[in-house]
């Protein structure tokens, strides 16, 4: 069986753990390499000994399986049209594209030109989050009575992403990085939401992203749900996404960390006892016809219309 080719748009810090996943991956190779940053995408050719190249147009000459967009989110919406136009299949970083016009953009041009779209929300191959979901299945927690999410950072951008772009209110902030990650989950285990209200606030200087937010909104089945976010505060970073229940309470923290809690009971670290199958393999998977766990571009519209409303 051949391998799975990719193709990488963005040698950013998490296009470099894309680099090293294919790397890993016994089925899968890396067909070239483009960013716009000359310097860094000769350290990273360098660094990893793969093909490098100085055009979009020779990168998608390559004719991989799989073009990654792993760029700042105002460029989504214009690789897409250039990629899907060579008919070659894409998977993109998320938030989907800069609003949600360009995510529909994207969506359509995938759509007529008949490809596949991935995106890259690394929770849905978490161990941690498919205990979750084996948990809710089994209906351990009892009643699910809420959902809560809490984002805490005491600065913004976090010390290893600093860059030109994840600070500025343009295309930047916690709400585009962090919150489509959770949004997606909750969508994927509860359904779509509606958000009900919502605050917002934003610094004097209008070139910089937000700070807090705070949120009420509910599920299709109206299950209610608290999203709340803060930036520049004195305490560590903290994500915590907490799923309620009449008999227990169970928690994500920091993106990979699994509490469960029970009343008048501390809560306990949970090691999850599932391995789910990883981005890669779902990309392959789906290539073969086979069931895959894929994010689409569609339900990534969905993720980047609540990010939008967020933002307002």
């Amino acid at each position: 069986m051949t391998k799975t080719t990719f193709a990488l748009i963005g040698t950013g810090i998490v296009g470099e753990r894309i680099i090293n996943q294919i790397l890993a991956h016994p089925n899968c190779e890396i067909a070239a390499i483009f960013d716009e940053n000359q310097e860094r995408l000769q350290e990273i050719a360098e660094k990893y000994s793969i093909p490098a190249v100085t055009t979009l147009g020779d990168l998608l000459a390559t004719r991989p399986d799989w073009v990654y967009i792993g760029t700042p989110p105002v460029s989504h919406a214009p690789l897409a049209k250039e990629i899907a136009a060579q008919g070659l299949n894409i998977l993109s970083e998320k938030p989907l594209a800069h609003d949600a016009q360009g995510g529909l953009e994207m969506v359509q041009v995938a759509s007529e030109a008949d490809v596949h779209t991935a995106m890259h929300f690394p929770l849905m191959y978490s161990p941690a989050v498919h205990q979750l979901k084996q948990t809710l299945a089994n209906k351990e927690l009892g009643e699910v009575v809420r959902v809560e999410l809490h984002t805490y950072f005491p600065e913004w951008p976090r010390k290893w992403q600093q860059n030109p772009w994840i600070a500025s209110r343009e295309q930047g902030g916690f709400i585009r990085e962090v919150f489509p990650h959770y949004l997606q989950l909750m969508h994927h285990l509860f359904g779509d939401i509606e958000i009900l209200s919502h605050e917002t606030t934003y610094p004097a200087d209008v070139t910089l992203c937000e700070t807090g937010v705070s949120a009420l909104a509910k599920t299709k089945s109206g299950l209610p749900v608290v999203l709340n976010g803060l930036s520049g505060i004195g305490q560590e970073e903290r994500i915590e996404f907490k799923v309620f229940g009449t008999e227990k309470v169970m928690s994500l923290r920091n993106w990979s960390e699994l509490w469960l809690s029970a009343a008048y009971e501390e809560a306990q670290k949970i090691a999850p006892s599932v391995q789910p199958a990883a981005l890669l393999d779902a990309c392959r998977a789906q290539l073969q016809g086979e069931d895959a766990l894929i994010v689409s571009f569609e339900e990534g519209l969905k993720v980047q219309r609540w990010i939008d409303e967020l933002l307002k």
